[in-house]
């Protein structure tokens, strides 16, 4: 299995509603981070869909190398 692009090494803060759906980019390519734009067509990843469980700012992972989709957990820091 291929890694993905690292889009940025930070986390991209987001405001979050709850009960909403969103589809978190996986592979890095998005031109919309940190979600999904359909970029990875064509390759073998596929984007992460979600609920939010509460509304407010979340900072969610532009490395694509959190343990903790689609969440940062400060991976990019050893990047």
């Amino acid at each position: 299995m291929s890694k993905p692009v690292i889009a940025q090494k930070a986390p991209i803060g987001v405001d979050l509603v709850k009960g909403e759906k969103y589809s978190w980019c996986a592979c890095g390519m998005s031109k919309n981070q940190p979600f999904c734009d359909g970029s990875h067509k064509g390759s073998e990843f596929a984007p992460l869909k979600f609920e939010a469980t509460e509304t407010g700012k979340k900072f969610l992972c532009a490395c694509k190398q959190t343990g903790n989709v689609p969440f940062c957990d400060g991976t990019h820091s050893k990047l």
